[in-house]
C-alpha cells in the first residue's frame, strides 16, 4: 500500500484507476494477442514508496513479463505514481483466480473492499481461460511459432499437416496428426507452434499439451488418490490434446489402457489428436495394436534427417533473429560438421556468439575448433580421395563426374585443382597416383594444380578461406 505525504494511505478504489491505465496503455502497445498470452494474468498487490509490487502464477511467466515488458511497466507507471522507480515482479500461486475474481482490473484481492468467498473464488477460477489455468498445460516456448520454424524438403510435408491442423481442428483425414523424427529434428517446434497458433485462432477451445511421461505421472497419481474419474473428465474436456514423445509409454500397459480411451472419448467428440514420437506408429514395438492402429488412422507425417542446405538457412535464421553477426563461413563450417540434430547445431551457434561476446574476440573461423572442439571431435578416419572429391563438389555446386572430365571451364578446373591440392596434403598417395584419381591425368598436372591453388591461396582470400574450411570439414 502505498502512502503519500500526510500518511493517507491508498486504498483499492485509489490504485484500481490508475492500474487500469497502465494495463490499456500496454495492451494498446503490445496487441490484444500477446497482451491475453503473456500480461492478463498480472495482479497489482500495491504500490510502496518507489516500488510497484506485481504478481504472476508462475515463475515462467514471471521471468518472460519482467525480462521482456519490465522496463516497458515501469515507464508507464511512473506517470501514475510520480515516486515509483522500479517494479518488482514475484509469483503468487492463486494470481489467476484473483485476475478472474476481479475481472480485468488486475488489481490484488487483498486491496479489494469487497471480500471473495471461496465459493465465488472458485467460481471465477472455472471461469478462467482453461486453456491457461489448466494444470494439463505445459509452459509453451514463445519462441516456437510457425515463424521461426525453418521448412525443408525433409519436413515441408510434416509443416504442412501442422499448419493444417492449426488452421483447422479435427478436420477430416487429419485427426489424429501423429509426427515422428529422431531426437532435434523439429517435432516439438511443430507441436508448440500448433498450440500457439490456436490459442490465437481459437482462444475458445482448450489446449492441453504435455509429454507423455507427465501423462503418466498423472494417471497414477489419479490412481492413488481414488480420483480417476476427475481425471477422465478434466481430460475429456480438453479441444485438442497434444501429446509428445509417445514413445515413453512403451511396455506401461496400464497407461496405455487409459491413454488409448481417453483417444477415443476425444476423437469421438470431434476433438484434435496430436501425437509425437520417435518413430512412425508401425515401428513402435511395446504399443498395443489397436492403439497403434488408431495412431495411424489419420496424417501419419515423418521429419526426415535435415540437409546441408536446410541446416544452413536454419543458421542463417537463428542469427538473423538474435540480430549478431556472424561470417558466412562460420555458419557454413556448422552447417557442415553438424548434422546429427537442430539442437546441437543452434547449441554451437549459440556457444559460439557467447564465447565470442565473453571475451571481446571476433567470430572467426580459425577458433571454432577451440570453442566447439567437443562437438567437432569425431572418430579418427583416413581421408580419401573420393571423400575429398565428393566434398568439393558439394561445396562449388560442380557434378562428380567434373573432377575426372576434361571440361577447363574455370568454375570446374579451379574446383578440380583445389581438391587436387587437398589430395597432395591430406592423403599420402603419390602424384601418379592422384591423377590418376583425377581423369588420368599426368603427375605434372597435379604439381600444377599444387602450385597453382599455392599461389592463389596467397593473393586471393577468399579462395584461402574456402580451402581452410574444406580442410577442417575433411579433417574433422
Amino acid at each position: 500500500m502505498k502512502t503519500e505525504p500526510g500518511n493517507v494511505p491508498l486504498d483499492a478504489g485509489q490504485l484500481a484507476a490508475p492500474w487500469a491505465r497502465v494495463r490499456a496503455k500496454l495492451r494498446a502497445e503490445v496487441g490484444e494477442v500477446e497482451y491475453r498470452n503473456w500480461l492478463r494474468q498480472m495482479v497489482l498487490r500495491g504500490v510502496e514508496g518507489e516500488m510497484v509490487h506485481i504478481s504472476l502464477p508462475s515463475r515462467f511467466l514471471r521471468d518472460w513479463v519482467r525480462d521482456h515488458y519490465g522496463d516497458r511497466l515501469k515507464t508507464l507507471c511512473q506517470p501514475e505514481w510520480p515516486s515509483a522507480k522500479r517494479v518488482e515482479f514475484r509469483v503468487v500461486a492463486d494470481t489467476g483466480a484473483d485476475t478472474a475474481a476481479q475481472g480485468e482490473s488486475g488489481l490484488a484481492e487483498s486491496l479489494s473492499a469487497t471480500p471473495r468467498t471461496p465459493a465465488l473464488q472458485a467460481s471465477a477460477a472455472r471461469a478462467a481461460d482453461p486453456a491457461r489455468e489448466s494444470e494439463w498445460m505445459a509452459p509453451l516456448d514463445p519462441r516456437l511459432t510457425f515463424d521461426s520454424f525453418v521448412v525443408g524438403k525433409p519436413n515441408e510435408f510434416a509443416h504442412a499437416c501442422a499448419r493444417r491442423v492449426a488452421e483447422r481442428p479435427a478436420s477430416a483425414g487429419f485427426n489424429p496428426l501423429f509426427l515422428y523424427g529422431g531426437v532435434g529434428l523439429g517435432k516439438t517446434h511443430l507441436m508448440h507452434s500448433i498450440a500457439w497458433a490456436i490459442r490465437a485462432a481459437h482462444p475458445e477451445k482448450p489446449v492441453a499439451y504435455m509429454s507423455a511421461e507427465k501423462f503418466m505421472y498423472r494417471f497414477i497419481g489419479a490412481l492413488r488418490g481414488g480420483n480417476t474419474m476427475e481425471f477422465k473428465t478434466q481430460l475429456r474436456s480438453v479441444d485438442i490434446l497434444m501429446i509428445d514423445d509417445l514413445q515413453f509409454l512403451i511396455g506401461k500397459d496400464n497407461t496405455q489402457e487409459e491413454f488409448f480411451h481417453t483417444f477415443n472419448a476425444l476423437v469421438d467428440a470431434g476433438k484434435q489428436i496430436v501425437v509425437s514420437a520417435d518413430k512412425s506408429p508401425n515401428d513402435l514395438s511395446g504399443i498395443e495394436d489397436r492403439l497403434r492402429t488408431r495412431l495411424g488412422g489419420g496424417i501419419v507425417a515423418d521429419l526426415h534427417a535435415t540437409t546441408y542446405e536446410l541446416r544452413l538457412s536454419i543458421l542463417q535464421a537463428k542469427v538473423a533473429q538474435a540480430g549478431v553477426e556472424v561470417p558466412v563461413k562460420v555458419l557454413e563450417l556448422l552447417a557442415h560438421k553438424i548434422a546429427s540434430n537442430v539442437r546441437d547445431l543452434e547449441g554451437a551457434l549459440n556457444r559460439l556468439v557467447a564465447h565470442a561476446k565473453l571475451f571481446s574476440r571476433p567470430l572467426t573461423l580459425e577458433n571454432v575448433p577451440d570453442v566447439l572442439s567437443d562437438l567437432l571431435r569425431t572418430h579418427e578416419k583416413r581421408i580419401t580421395i573420393d571423400d575429398i572429391q565428393r566434398k568439393v563438389a558439394e561445396h562449388y555446386s560442380i557434378r562428380m563426374t567434373d573432377m575426372f572430365s576434361a571440361r577447363r571451364a574455370r568454375a570446374v578446373a579451379r574446383p578440380r585443382q583445389v581438391a587436387m591440392y587437398l589430395a597432395k596434403q591430406l592423403t599420402s598417395r603419390s602424384l601418379p597416383e592422384i591423377g590418376r584419381r583425377f581423369g588420368n591425368r599426368d603427375h605434372t598436372t597435379v604439381m600444377h594444380a599444387v602450385s597453382r591453388i599455392q599461389q592463389l591461396m596467397a593473393e586471393d582470400r577468399t579462395l584461402a578461406e574456402d580451402v581452410t574450411l574444406l580442410r577442417r570439414m575433411l579433417e574433422t
